[in-house]
């Protein structure tokens, strides 16, 4: 299997990544929004949040814009690109970059339900199909 050529390193951490969530979820957003939509839940007060904003920002994670004299915040990253970066993170310091290991893992702690081995063979057979594809053209 391939492994990415180039890691997306956010640094994001997991507490940021609940304001990230959040962002993704609905678009911009303002801190109050921010407070009542994360803080809430997770028993964060307005400071906390307001940390979790600032540093990023200071990581270029999410931008700052002025609307009607107040800030709102939107992501920079995608969701995508996070979520890719974590996972390749997730498989270079666990399971050297591959991702067999990882599979073997979770099915030796965790047996597999018949539905994920059935998700995991359509995938590999599906990923079958396009190599040979890439191979004709």
């Amino acid at each position: 299997m391939a492994r990415l050529s180039a890691r997306i390193s956010t640094g994001i951490s997991g507490a940021e990544s609940q304001i990230m969530e959040a962002l993704w979820a609905r678009g911009p957003l303002g801190a109050e929004d921010l407070v009542r939509e994360v803080g809430g839940p997770q028993g964060w007060g307005e400071a906390t949040v307001k940390t979790l904003i600032n540093r990023l920002l200071k990581k270029k994670a999410i931008a700052s814009e002025r609307v009607g004299g107040r800030a709102r915040y939107r992501p920079l990253v995608s969701r995508a690109d996070y979520v890719t970066g974590e996972s390749q993170g997730l498989l270079d310091r666990l399971f050297g970059g591959e991702v067999a290991p990882l599979v073997a893992h979770y099915a030796k702690h965790r047996p597999l339900s018949a539905e994920e081995i059935d998700r995991l063979k359509a995938l590999i057979a599906q990923m079958e199909k396009d190599d040979a594809e890439k191979g004709d053209g």
